[in-house]
């Protein structure tokens, strides 16, 4: 058993005990009518706990928030009037059954009195979520700082691979000594390439713009050194305007099928669909499953890495499906920008 509920448990046995010890003391009899409001206003205090707060004040549902917490409150407190009759015992008399000691707000402060009492409880359900949910916040930012101050030189060192940068000289190099106009144009897309891992991929978050323009540099650059690039293809579709988003966070999922989808033959083949829809991505890629080893130590690093930063900084806000259909590796990411 966890330890949030055994303190729970703990808090209101001994809440209980006290409370049924004092009035057993001055009434010298068990309190039926208030032991069974009591248990009315800590069901009330889980529900507004555990369902209500979480699910709709939470998400910013005010509305239906205070609808559904009314409704509690008007649904504990008619059961509380209508189930549980009190019977006083017989060397007590209610004021009401005294001639003239009725005080003249006794009837309103009798149904005023366990209104209070269950909106205390509310209150003080609503500020122990929302004090939890601001302190897991907090535990989570530090989580995701941590995460990143780790992975980021990971990220720089692999995300723009050695191997990647060797074979895109060695590539450019050849295009200088035949003379090819796209030479000049591979260098840039190169320097543009490092310019942002070293400089705008630092950031929290990004221009969605220019993380696009840093994947459209990317696969250009790869069929610039592949030799059969018809079936290497990159569409974008939407309006990118105003999007941010988190830095190189598609980037491993393009590597890794360039890295794996080459056939036998040399045949290379890398599909690439990207929507955007006002603030949502989506993001497709298919690769030809190819031929080449996996290395049994490094294989995946690069997509576990992006699944856990996804987990982490979009934890409610993705859905990332990877799987084999028709001989090809697909990889389908749907997130929200917001």
């Amino acid at each position: 058993m966890s330890r949030k509920v055994l303190l729970h448990a703990g808090v209101w046995l001994v809440f209980l005990s006290l409370l049924t010890v004092e009035i057993y003391w001055n009434a010298e009899r068990f309190p039926v009518f208030a032991a069974s409001a009591l248990v009315l206003n800590i069901l009330l205090f889980y529900l507004n706990y555990l369902v209500l707060v979480p699910r709709f004040l939470l998400k910013k549902k005010t509305k239906t928030y205070i609808l559904s917490m009314l409704l509690a409150l008007v649904m504990v407190l008619g059961f509380r009037e209508l189930a549980f009759v009190d019977v006083p015992p017989p060397h007590l008399k209610r004021p009401d059954d005294l001639p003239g000691a009725k005080p003249p707000f006794f009837d309103g402060f009798k149904y005023l009195f366990p209104l209070l009492i269950s909106l205390s409880f509310i209150v003080i359900g609503t500020a122990i979520k929302v004090y939890e949910e601001w302190n897991r916040s907090l535990v989570e930012e530090k989580e995701i700082e941590a995460f990143k101050n780790r992975t980021e030189l990971h990220y720089l060192k692999n995300q723009l691979s050695p191997h990647f940068l060797f074979n895109s000289l060695n590539s450019i190099y050849s295009l200088i000594n035949a003379k090819s106009e796209e030479a000049s144009e591979a260098v840039i897309m190169l320097s543009e390439l490092m310019r942002y891992m070293l400089y705008q991929a630092d950031s929290e978050f990004v221009a969605l713009a220019d993380e696009l323009g840093y994947t459209q540099n990317y696969v250009r650059l790869q069929r610039l050194r592949i030799a059969n690039n018809e079936n290497v293809t990159l569409n974008i579709h939407g309006a990118v305007t105003h999007q941010k988003i988190r830095p190189l966070l598609l980037i491993s999922f393009i590597e890794n099928a360039f890295k794996y989808g080459t056939d036998y033959k040399g045949n290379t083949e890398v599909r690439i669909v990207i929507t955007v829809k006002e603030n949502t991505l989506e993001f497709e890629c298919r690769n030809l499953i190819g031929t080449r080893k996996r290395d049994q130590h490094n294989s995946g690093v690069g997509l576990k890495n992006t699944t856990d930063r996804l987990k982490l900084l979009y934890a409610e806000k993705h859905l990332l499906n990877v799987f084999e259909e028709d001989s090809k590796f697909v990889v389908h990411l749907k997130l929200n920008l917001d």
